[in-house]
């Protein structure tokens, strides 16, 4: 059962159907979400590396509560400096405030790998304000011209 990691991300996606590639707007590259991201090393790992990613701005679609810690899923509209957009997915542990102040639309820092660009985000809660603003400025500059 346990033998194949697609085995395992098809056993997620049918545990959760709200969970799977298509329920979150990926294609059929994205890994999937983990059942439990500490136990899994893979998982450990690529947070690791998106702790070191590289800034993005994305915008909030939606989410998906994993369980009641609360571990969310958050689906966001993402835009690079580069002007790269794709759907990113961060696998993330909220404070009940957090979570409460969570509206689709809010833009918020996100980090990504770009050498894998495997949808996987996180949220950049450790990015200078002021750096965040000048990519802001710079997306919506493109957007403009």
């Amino acid at each position: 059962m346990f033998g194949s990691k697609k085995k395992l991300n098809d056993l997620m996606a049918q545990l959760r159907p709200d969970l799977s590639r298509e329920s979150l707007g990926v294609g059929p590259d994205f890994p999937g979400v983990a059942p439990n991201p500490l136990l899994s090393s893979d998982a450990r790992k690529r947070n690791a590396e998106l702790r070191m990613g590289a800034l993005a701005l994305g915008v909030l679609v939606d989410w998906r509560e994993v369980n009641s810690n609360p571990r969310v899923v958050l689906m966001f509209d993402v835009e690079t400096a580069g002007g790269i957009s794709f759907r990113g997915i961060a696998d993330e542990d909220l404070t009940i405030t957090e979570l409460t102040r969570l509206a689709p639309g809010q833009t918020l820092p996100v980090r990504f790998r770009p050498a894998v660009m495997d949808h996987y985000v996180a949220l950049a809660r450790d990015a200078d304000p002021a750096r965040v603003q000048r990519l802001s400025d710079e997306i919506a500059s493109r957007k403009r011209t």
